[in-house]
């Protein structure tokens, strides 16, 4: 019977990590229409090249855990967390910079900063953007709801397909309330479809959605975006 562990991510991380969020958002056809020409395999490898550099961005605020099978060694799930600013409801928990340490990417050599950059720079992530205008409504809502509000922010949530629905997802995400309750923050999180059970199993509530139609380049006509929060008990 599989086995999992919740771990922080080091910059090492960063190539298991980007083929992970690929392949977990290949299932997504929506997300898939913006890789026109372009296989699974290709974009990949492209995330791969850009998630060291991403794991080294604003290690501030931003906080990240992965999902490992112990069995194997493999990396089959992962969280981004985003801590919020002192300027917000959460500036008496103090600044973001001192919290939650554990889930900090460690820092790097100049040289292992320069690498990742380069390798950043370098890889192809060309995409067709012609879909972007079904995110400005989500976007705005979202920053509309997160205004002023310093809640901890669910960021990016995936689990490799192939693990889907052993729990891997609860998982991380309990892991991440657990830090919010000890810190004393509400979380918020913008779903997509896939992820509401997850959400809702351990208590968020939707707040709203948004719900567009997507047809006119290529999806199946339902692009759903969903708000919800979680009440977390302050320790």
């Amino acid at each position: 019977m599989p086995a999992f562990a919740i771990s922080s991510c080091t910059v090492d991380d960063g190539p298991a990590l980007g083929h992970l969020n690929v392949s977990a958002f290949w299932t997504d056809s929506t997300w898939v229409l913006i890789w026109r020409g372009k296989t699974v395999d290709y974009v990949a490898l492209q995330a791969a090249r850009r998630m060291p550099r991403n794991l080294l961005t604003d290690t501030a605020h931003r906080r990240h855990q992965k999902a490992v099978d112990i069995n194997f060694g493999a990396v089959v799930g992962y969280a981004r967390w985003i801590l919020p600013d002192t300027g917000t409801e959460a500036a008496a928990v103090g600044s973001p910079d001192s919290l939650w340490p554990e889930a900090r990417v460690p820092t790097v050599s100049k040289e292992r900063e320069d690498e990742a950059e380069v390798e950043f720079s370098d890889a192809d992530w060309n995409f067709d953007h012609a879909s972007e205008e079904l995110d400005e409504p989500v976007t705005e809502m979202k920053n509309r709801m997160m205004k002023g509000k310093g809640y901890l922010l669910l960021d990016h949530l995936a689990v490799h397909p192939d693990y889907r629905g052993q729990g891997i997802g609860t998982m991380l995400v309990e892991s991440g309330l657990r830090e919010a309750e000890k810190i004393g923050l509400d979380v918020f999180v913008l779903g997509m479809k896939a992820g509401l059970g997850v959400y809702k199993r351990v208590g968020f509530k939707l707040l709203d959605k948004i719900i567009q139609d997507d047809s006119a380049y290529g999806g199946k006509g339902e692009y759903g975006a969903y708000f919800l929060v979680k009440e977390c008990e302050k320790q």
